[in-house]
């Protein structure tokens, strides 16, 4: 994956994120829309409500067209995973612990196997992330829903002193720690580009003891177990990547993020890429690439935090120069 153009083999455009169904542009700009409509909101990745001594906060998310995948071999056994884990760690990217968590599942029709699975996967990830699963609710609603739809919506409690700061520093270190795989994002354009000539049910050509599907639905990491060593060693800030790939990283401040030694991709992404003749720089906007966290911190920290998980420093943060952006593998996203 080097050739930083999008364009195929063929010299022709590779598909793109929003040729594919979702343009990040328009959604970010309807949800700038929406926030401002509703009014100021306090928190980043979480909302945060001020109860005292500490702060209660709740983050919402879903699982997205992975479910597509899910469905198409019937096995969503998983997907529950998914759901609590991209609530969560978007808690932990602001320094909160996950506490609660409760489900929606809106259905065309309810089906008591498919709902034992999700339930199933909701369990392992609560076990997982030692969250409490406190209730949820499933509606039927064969005007609106074709299939299922899941989400859910995630409560954490933070000391007011534990919090990120949020904002990295020039100078500061970035550490990372990798993904899973694909996780939970992305799915739109990865299911366009390996259904142009493959069957989900096919064999994965790097690992063909595994099906393209088994490989695409493999779960989120929860990065819950990461928590106290991010506070142990004075993190400034941290992203969860997700939609918009390795742009998450700009969320720690206007800065310039130059990244030197990142994970490999697991195969998976390449496999995308060269199904779809997806560009290096659309693959870097959409999907985590193999890093599924990071945080930023003093170099001497980072070390030792790097040292007491399994995470890595992969670049460092400098002065923007006005434009605030991620340098990794010869792209400037």
């Amino acid at each position: 994956m080097t050739d930083s153009e999008d364009r195929d083999d063929t010299g022709e455009e590779g598909l793109t994120y929003a040729e594919a169904g979702v343009d990040i542009d328009a959604s970010e700009a309807a949800t700038a829309a929406l926030v401002g409509a509703a009014g100021e909101f306090e928190g980043d990745y979480a909302g945060l409500v001020d109860i005292g001594e500490a702060y209660l906060a709740l983050a919402t998310d879903g699982v997205g067209t992975k479910l597509l995948v899910a469905a198409a071999v019937d096995d969503y056994s998983t997907v529950g995973i998914d759901c609590l884990a991209m609530n969560a760690n978007d808690l932990v990217a602001q320094g909160v612990e996950p506490v609660a968590f409760v489900d929606y599942l809106a259905v065309e029709r309810p089906d008591e196997e498919t709902a034992e699975q999700l339930g199933e996967g909701l369990r392992r990830g609560a076990t997982e992330a030692d969250v409490a699963l406190v209730g949820g609710e499933t509606a039927v609603l064969p005007d609106i829903v074709s299939g299922l739809d899941i989400a859910g919506a995630c409560a954490g409690l933070a000391p007011k002193g534990a919090l990120f700061p949020g904002e990295a520093e020039p100078g500061d270190a970035i550490v990372g720690w990798p993904a899973s795989g694909i996780h939970s994002n992305g799915l739109t354009l990865a299911r366009e580009a390996v259904t142009r000539e493959h069957e989900y049910t096919d064999p994965f050509p790097p690992d063909p003891d595994r099906t393209i599907a088994e490989v695409l639905l493999e779960p989120t990491r929860l990065y819950t177990d990461l928590l106290g060593a991010l506070r142990e060693h004075d993190t400034r800030a941290a992203a969860h990547v997700t939609g918009g790939g390795w742009t998450n990283l700009t969320r720690m401040g206007p800065h310039r993020y130059e990244i030197t030694d990142p994970f490999e991709p697991q195969p998976v992404f390449g496999f995308v890429e060269q199904a779809g003749g997806v560009g290096d720089e659309e693959m870097h906007r959409t999907f985590n690439m193999g890093t599924g966290f990071v945080a930023a911190l003093a170099p001497g920290d980072a070390d030792a935090l790097a040292a007491a998980t399994d995470g890595r420093i992969l670049g460092q943060v400098t002065e923007s120069n006005g434009e605030d952006c991620v340098e990794v593998r010869g792209l400037s996203l």
